[in-house]
C-alpha cells in the first residue's frame, strides 16, 4: 500500500485531484451511495433547484457498467498520462495557467468528463507534435496525429466518437488563441488567465520537467533586424518527452 501511496503523491497536484474525483465520483455512483441523477448535469436543477455541485460532479461522473468499464478505464488513463505530462512540462511552476486552461476548455465543452480528457490531450499532442508516440499493438506514429486516432479507435470499438470530436475541436481551440495566433501568427492574445487565478496559485520554480515546452516569444521585427540571420519567424513545435523510450 505505501508504494500506491507514494505513486499517487508523485502525481502532480492538479492532476492529482482531477484522477482522484475521476475514480471517486463513478464509484459512489456505482456502490449507490448517491443517485446517478444527482451526479449528471440537469440544467433545471442547477439553476431552479440551486444543486451548485452538479457542474462539477457531472464533469467527474462517468456512467460504469459491463457495457463502459473498458472505455472508462481509457479514458482515465490518459486522463492520467498526458494531464500530467502536460502539468509538468509545458505549465511546469505554472499551476494557475494549467487551472485556466482547463477552466476555458471545461466550460466550452459543457461539463462532461471524457471531451475534458481529449481536450487536455489534444493541447500535449500539439506542444509535442513531433514526438513518435506508441499505440495499440505496437504502432508508431507523430502526436500530433494521436487525438485522431484514438477517435478513429473508438470509432471501430463501436463508441461514439461525439465525445472525442468535441474534445478535440475545443483543446484545438485553446491551442489556438493561446499559442498558435499570438505566437506564430503574429496575432493578438485572445486569451490571458485571470489575476485571481496567480494569487490563488502563484508561479513556482523547480520541480520535474521535460514533457515539452509551448513555443517561445515571437520576436519584434527590431529584434528580427538585428539578430544575425537567424531565419523565419516559425517555430519548432515538437519539443518534448519521446515516448517508448523507456
Amino acid at each position: 500500500m505505501s508504494d500506491i501511496g507514494d505513486w499517487f503523491k508523485n502525481i502532480p497536484f492538479i492532476t492529482r485531484y482531477w484522477f482522484a474525483g475521476s475514480i471517486a465520483v463513478p464509484l459512489i455512483g456505482k456502490l449507490g451511495l448517491i443517485g446517478p441523477m444527482y451526479l449528471v448535469l440537469w440544467p433545471e436543477a442547477f439553476f431552479h433547484k440551486f444543486q451548485l455541485w452538479r457542474p462539477l460532479s457531472a464533469t467527474l461522473y462517468f456512467p460504469v457498467g459491463p457495457g463502459t468499464g473498458f472505455l472508462y478505464m481509457v479514458n482515465l488513463y490518459f486522463l492520467y498520462q498526458y494531464s500530467s505530462r502536460l502539468e509538468t512540462g509545458a505549465f511546469e511552476g505554472k499551476p494557475a495557467d494549467y487551472i485556466f486552461m482547463l477552466l476555458f476548455n471545461w466550460i466550452c465543452i459543457v461539463l462532461l468528463m471524457i471531451p475534458l480528457i481529449m481536450s487536455v490531450l489534444y493541447v500535449w499532442a500539439q506542444l509535442n507534435r513531433d514526438t513518435i508516440v506508441s499505440f495499440w499493438f505496437g504502432t508508431r506514429f507523430k502526436a500530433c496525429y494521436l487525438p485522431w486516432v484514438i477517435l478513429g479507435f473508438n470509432y471501430i470499438i463501436g463508441g461514439s466518437v461525439v465525445n472525442e470530436l468535441i474534445g478535440n475541436l475545443v483543446g484545438h481551440l485553446y491551442f489556438f488563441l493561446m499559442f498558435k495566433y499570438p505566437m506564430d501568427l503574429g496575432g493578438r492574445s485572445f486569451l490571458s488567465t485571470p489575476q485571481f487565478l496567480y494569487n490563488w496559485l502563484p508561479n513556482r520554480r523547480g520541480g520535474v520537467s521535460g514533457f515539452g515546452v509551448p513555443p517561445s516569444r515571437r520576436p519584434m521585427p527590431q529584434e528580427q533586424a538585428g539578430g544575425g540571420g537567424g531565419g523565419g519567424g516559425r517555430y519548432n513545435w515538437g519539443q518534448g518527452f519521446r515516448l517508448g523510450d523507456d
